[in-house]
Formats: C-alpha cells, sequence, structure tokens
C-alpha cells in the first residue's frame, strides 16, 4: 500500500509539472525558439520541428526522473 501512495504522489508531480508547463510555457520568451529549432516556411506550408527544445526537455526530465530513482 505504502508502494501506491508514493507512485501516486509522483505521478501527481508529473501532472502539476505538464499543467505548469501548458499554462506558461507560451510566456517563456526562449521555450520552443532556442537556436537548434528547425522552421521552414514556403508559401503555402510551414514545418517546424523543435529539435533543440526537445533535447533541452529530454535532458531535464532525464535529470529529474535520475534524482528520483537515486531514493
Amino acid at each position: 500500500m505504502q508502494e501506491l501512495g508514493k507512485a501516486l504522489i509522483f505521478f501527481g508531480i508529473i501532472l502539476l509539472g505538464l499543467g505548469l508547463i501548458f499554462t506558461f510555457g507560451g510566456k517563456l520568451p526562449f521555450f520552443g525558439k532556442l537556436p537548434g529549432d528547425i522552421l521552414v516556411q514556403k508559401k503555402n506550408f510551414t514545418f517546424y520541428f523543435p529539435l533543440a527544445t526537445s533535447l533541452l526537455v529530454s535532458a531535464i526530465l532525464s535529470l529529474i526522473f535520475w534524482l528520483f530513482s537515486r531514493r
């Protein structure tokens, strides 16, 4: 029963983090506009691939998960 409680707290923290990102993510000036992000605009076509932003988010999440796994 104690493991279930820990898992619920962990997923609650993840949901809280996602909620904060969705709420305030558009207001961060650098989020989604880093130098490594790919943007191709043509006449009737726009392609956007946030490569650098994805790598940054992946590194941050990897660090967070690594810190939680050490416990």
